[in-house]
């Protein structure tokens, strides 16, 4: 699909042997070579205490970062000005279908998969995790989105969103997302996200807002991952036939 190789990282965490037979959720980790470590750790110690299931999970890593994970072509970087480092900007769809076609049939047909996924990004990759939920509702289950990139684009995504979100109501997902202590219009523009979630279709829709005003853009990841497993899996309760 996208005509070059690609790295991968995988983490089958640990199993009891009264689980070894468990088919396993898989989370797709956008930025793997950031964060595939801090993830996996988390999800083998709340696994461990019966908190969160285990869940495989598999690191993305990104040839041309703004390439994959960004949904249009923008020239326009983060400060208002051209930029022709994203000259190649807009290439989300065909990412997905890399995902889709490529990555999600090669996990599966090697690793004990339950049919429970979850997509998770950071920055440019929040910004991907959402414009997937919108547009791709169907190719996970949950979605993690930490320091989104709504500026990107022109708002674009945001944008979308408004348009998009209520056809999502009466479909079974759920997405954390969240902001740490940033500059320009991070936090503002999340806000704006969050307040859609208002609505009175959307209602029912599972989500979760949180705000780390002690946390930078680089360091936000580390306790809001940990917060989007705990989201994701708050209802879930250990169960040794399943």
């Amino acid at each position: 699909m996208l005509n070059q190789d690609r790295q991968i990282y995988i983490n089958v965490p640990k199993i009891d042997s009264a689980d070894i037979n468990r088919a396993l959720p898989v989370l797709y980790l956008l930025d793997g070579e950031n964060h595939f470590h801090i993830l996996s750790a988390y999800i083998e110690y709340l696994a461990h205490w019966k908190i969160i299931p285990p869940i495989i999970v598999v690191g993305i890593v990104s040839a041309d970062r703004v390439k994959d994970l960004t949904p249009t072509n923008s020239l326009i970087n983060f400060d208002g000005k051209v930029d022709s480092n994203y000259k190649t900007s807009g290439g989300n769809e065909q990412f997905f279908n890399f995902i889709q076609k490529e990555l999600m049939p090669y996990i599966e047909a090697n690793y004990q998969t339950s049919p429970f996924k979850i997509f998770a990004g950071h920055s440019f990759g929040g910004l991907t995790a959402i414009y997937c939920m919108l547009m791709h509702p169907d190719m996970f289950d949950a979605y993690i989105a930490i320091s989104p990139s709504l500026w990107f684009g022109n708002k674009y995504v945001l944008r979308l969103a408004e348009q998009k979100l209520p056809d999502l109501s009466k479909m079974d997902k759920k997405i954390f997302y969240s902001v740490g202590n940033e500059d320009g219009t991070f936090r503002d523009d999340l806000l704006k996200f969050d307040q859609l979630f208002k609505n009175d279709s959307l209602k029912a829709f599972e989500h979760e807002y949180k705000y780390y005003p002690s946390e930078d853009h680089m360091t936000e990841p580390i306790p809001a991952y940990y917060d989007a497993l705990r989201f994701v899996y708050k209802n879930w309760t250990y169960n040794k036939t399943k």
